[in-house]
């Protein structure tokens, strides 16, 4: 075997296997999401949040598009988990502002996830440690040739034609709440429950 089809073998494999994994994380996502009865885009919107944030630092951090991210944004209001405040330097701006439910949901979110993770369950401190050195060292190098921003329809595309659409569940609740109340601005949604604690 030459060493360029060791290479282009050796590719295909890390594709392969990148590909399994992303794919068990999507699924333990959803599993995590239909357990606390949440759309599975919360789980990506909470664990980005930083707040007070603005909402259009929030839509890049996501990769997504300003209106996808007011629609998170009215489904995490409607639940009582997020409110909306004018940013103090800029009035123009608005900020979204996690609620100590939406705080106590993010906190359970980043345990449960973690403790899902293969990583967190497969690998010791030192073979995480190398992990993670690894990941960084790649998407330095990816930073370092100017990648173009990811793409977020290109990325669904993707993930539909694998079977792996994270936003399928959120997608269905919004478009039902559409076709409910055609002028509604914000989608209706069952309660969340965070431990004891049910926001309406």
């Amino acid at each position: 075997m030459t060493g360029q089809s060791r290479r282009e073998q050796l590719n295909a494999e890390i594709l392969e296997s990148v590909s399994d994994l992303i794919g068990r994380v999507i699924g333990h996502g959803e599993q995590l999401a239909q357990k606390l009865g949440i759309p599975i885009p919360f789980i990506k919107a909470l664990h980005t949040m930083d707040c007070p944030m603005a909402m259009k630092e929030l839509g890049k951090r996501m990769h997504c598009d300003p209106s996808f991210v007011t629609l998170v944004a009215d489904m995490l209001e409607k639940r009582g988990l997020a409110r909306r405040e004018p940013h103090p330097g800029d009035r123009r701006v608005k900020n979204i502002v996690l609620t100590e439910d939406g705080l106590g949901l993010k906190q359970r979110l980043e345990a449960e996830v973690s403790a899902r993770m293969p990583w967190n369950r497969a690998l010791d401190d030192d073979e995480r440690t190398q992990f993670l050195a690894l990941l960084r060292k790649m998407l330095r190098a990816d930073n370092d040739a100017d990648a173009p921003e990811p793409d977020g329809d290109l990325t669904n595309a993707l993930l539909t034609a694998a079977g792996l659409n994270p936003l399928d569940p959120f997608n269905e609740l919004a478009s039902g709440a559409q076709e409910s109340a055609p002028h509604a601005t914000t989608p209706s949604a069952p309660p969340v429950t965070t431990g004891e604690v049910t926001a309406p």
